[in-house]
């Protein structure tokens, strides 16, 4: 099959944002997302801070297949910007073509030019698949870290409290699930290299 990739404008945010209703689909998280096409257009413009950007994978009559959005953020061990790539996503009738491998390949390009020093992603803990792809390709798995969130509300309360005594917890935060925590590492469907993100609902 033959596709291509291209920068992602402000005007593909309403794509952009239905492919990310597709991958909430696939991941049984769509009680979590409330993509925004109008935030998206904002955050893709050129001049907006901070901003994100994208690329689109289409087939030859145009239709959108799959998509990576990725920012910039910052390594202060390396004093150095870098990428972080929040989701790459290709829809599951057009996968097993190699358009996964061409978006990640892409940012990967974009990265080298842009002189960073780290492209960092996440995966999902259940898919297997993916994690064998990464590593094949060399990347490594950082199993001494764990992601950490606070959610827009506890944002707010953690801003506003005078000490950590009024900052009140969730029930289940002392099992170490906590409702903050990324829920994109429950169990799920089988997935492909074609399917990955940071944890970010």
């Amino acid at each position: 099959m033959q596709f291509s990739i291209r920068k992602a404008t402000p005007d593909d945010a309403k794509t952009l944002a239905d492919l990310i209703v597709e991958l909430a689909t696939y991941e049984q998280l769509m009680d979590e997302a409330e993509p925004s096409a109008h935030r998206l257009r904002e955050h893709l413009q050129e001049d907006a801070q901070p901003r994100c950007e994208a690329l689109l994978a289409e087939t030859d009559d145009g239709t959108a297949v799959g998509f990576a959005l990725f920012y910039r953020h910052y390594s202060t061990f390396l004093t150095n910007f870098g990428l972080y790539l929040e989701d790459l996503f290709v829809r599951p009738t057009y996968r097993g073509e190699g358009i996964g491998f061409a978006l990640l390949q892409q940012v990967a390009t974009i990265a080298e030019e842009r002189n960073c020093r780290r492209l960092d992603w996440a995966v999902l803990d259940w898919n297997e698949p993916a994690i064998d792809f990464y590593h094949e390709i060399g990347a490594e798995s950082m199993t001494d870290w764990t992601m950490m969130r606070l959610d827009e509300d506890q944002i707010e309360e953690v801003a506003r409290a005078e000490s950590i005594g009024e900052v009140s917890v969730q029930a289940d935060d002392a099992s170490g699930d906590s409702a903050a925590g990324p829920s994109r590492n429950r169990p799920g469907p089988a997935a492909s290299p074609d399917a990955f993100t940071n944890g970010e609902a």
